[in-house]
């Protein structure tokens, strides 16, 4: 799926309808091994004798490799910025595609360009 790098969209801080910077949101970063909020951390705090299922995480077996995955594509989040007050608005509800990139928006004239360029070679 091609998005063009600038879009006219309403900016709610600046009121009115102004041209925004496309991008596409990372996934930022994982956790790291032994920080407060890492899971390795949190399976080892279970590891001691208690009450209960001493502290193990649950009953059903380790989810394999060869375990099919429920979905094959995943949403991508743009985020979009505004060029006058410089605001980011993220599009919240994501696009659910296989690939997805920012382009340069062309014309007509321009995609014909490109056709007869390429039956050329």
């Amino acid at each position: 799926m091609r998005i063009p790098k600038k879009v006219k969209r309403y900016c709610k801080h600046c009121k009115k309808h102004t041209s925004h910077k496309v991008t596409i949101m990372s996934a930022g970063r994982q956790r790291g091994s032994l920080k407060h909020g890492s899971l390795i951390r949190a399976k080892k705090r279970g590891q001691g004798r208690g009450m209960g299922n001493s502290g193990r995480w649950g009953s059903k077996p380790a989810i394999n490799k060869w375990k099919r995955r429920a979905k094959s594509t995943q949403r991508k989040v743009l985020l979009y910025k505004c060029e006058i007050c410089g605001k980011s608005i993220q599009k919240f509800q994501g696009i659910r595609t296989a690939k997805m990139s920012v382009e340069d928006k062309m014309t007509k004239q321009q995609k014909q360009d490109k056709e007869m360029g390429s039956k050329d070679r």
